[in-house]
């Protein structure tokens, strides 16, 4: 029979369930809009950004990802009140993508909806997909990296995992800004937009999926030598 030593916390499982949810999500939502609008709808052809597929037949599975992403983001509660108000943050700009979808897709070949090209629509969705980034981004950086005690090796590590991740994010959001202005990205057949988001997403994924201890997580031994560090953060 477990002890209340040995008896894992159900609340810590629920929270770190959370964060890997959200880095699977945020990892696997590219390969998923790709591969169902092929096999479902016949068409080849990337699209412009990955808030594109709206109006492909993987639309409502696009919604659906980013609405799911941000409630769980919305209900995440971390170590304080800067965890939480950041991470509510986050949930409310992701699905504030989902509610104000992107322009038009050009792509009449994959297109199965329409919506008409109105400014303020767009230009929240822009606003909020960047908000959106730069949250986890800061996220990264500055709320995973923080640690209550001794590092462990594996929390050295992870932290400049974080950094890493933290920083492409914010590399992509600059490059996506001046992609018009920058050779090789200013040609849109290439849909720089779409690959570069690929990028801040296993970025942000990533860097959820190790907060999440699916990925360098510490062992038991360690874990009892540097529990404040490995518990707290």
């Amino acid at each position: 029979m477990a002890t209340s030593k040995t008896r894992p916390d159900p609340l810590l499982i629920s929270y770190m369930t959370l964060r890997k949810a959200i880095g699977f999500l945020g990892i696997s939502i590219p390969a998923v809009m790709i591969i169902g609008t092929f096999t479902i709808g016949g068409c080849t052809q990337v699209q412009n950004s990955i808030s594109h597929y709206y109006y492909t037949v993987m639309g409502d599975a696009f919604v659906g990802f980013l609405i799911s992403t941000g409630i769980f983001l919305i209900c995440y509660k971390g170590y304080d009140v800067q965890d939480n108000i950041v991470s509510f943050l986050a949930g409310v700009f992701f699905i504030c993508v989902a509610l104000f979808p992107t322009s038009p897709n050009p792509d009449l070949g994959c297109v199965i909806r329409t919506l008409d090209n109105i400014p303020l629509r767009v230009n929240v969705h822009y606003i909020s997909a960047a908000l959106f980034y730069l949250t986890v981004a800061y996220m990264s950086l500055f709320l995973f990296t923080k640690s209550s005690g001794l590092k462990t090796k594996q929390k050295i590590v992870r932290n400049r995992i974080y950094r890493i991740c933290g920083f492409t994010v914010l590399v992509v959001i600059i490059l996506i800004f001046l992609e018009d202005y920058i050779p090789g990205l200013n040609n849109p057949n290439l849909h720089p937009t779409f690959w570069l988001e690929c990028i801040a997403n296993l970025a942000y994924g990533t860097s959820w999926l190790v907060k999440g201890e699916f990925l360098l997580k510490d062992n038991e031994q360690t874990d009892a030598a540097h529990q404040p560090a490995n518990i707290l953060r």
